[in-house]
């Protein structure tokens, strides 16, 4: 019984750590590509320019907030800020789904 109590915390556990977003994946890699992330970031966000962040493998939660800082001016960067001051927070959803998915 503990054993069984102890796989069920831990599973519990697993899935908490990792929140899932409304976001929609898909309309997510329609954003990623139509408000301009591909270009520096690349397809899935491989980041093929040099110097640019390599955005995949990144969790949901990590791309969320990132955009979020960006957005916010909480965190400075030139073009990052300029970039996601043009997404809704539906798209920095879908986005952080996109690549966190």
């Amino acid at each position: 019984m503990k054993t069984v109590n102890a796989i069920m915390l831990a599973g519990a556990l697993a899935l908490s750590a990792n929140p899932s977003f409304a976001g929609d994946a898909e309309a997510g890699k329609t954003a990623f590509a139509s408000k301009g992330c591909k270009g520096c970031h690349g397809a899935g966000g491989a980041a093929p320019t040099p110097g640019t962040p390599k955005l995949a493998g990144k969790d949901a939660a990590t791309i969320k907030q990132a955009l979020s800082d960006f957005k916010s001016g909480t965190r400075s960067s030139p073009i990052m800020n300029g970039m996601a001051a043009q997404l809704s927070d539906g798209d920095v959803d879908n986005i952080a789904a996109y690549i966190g998915g």
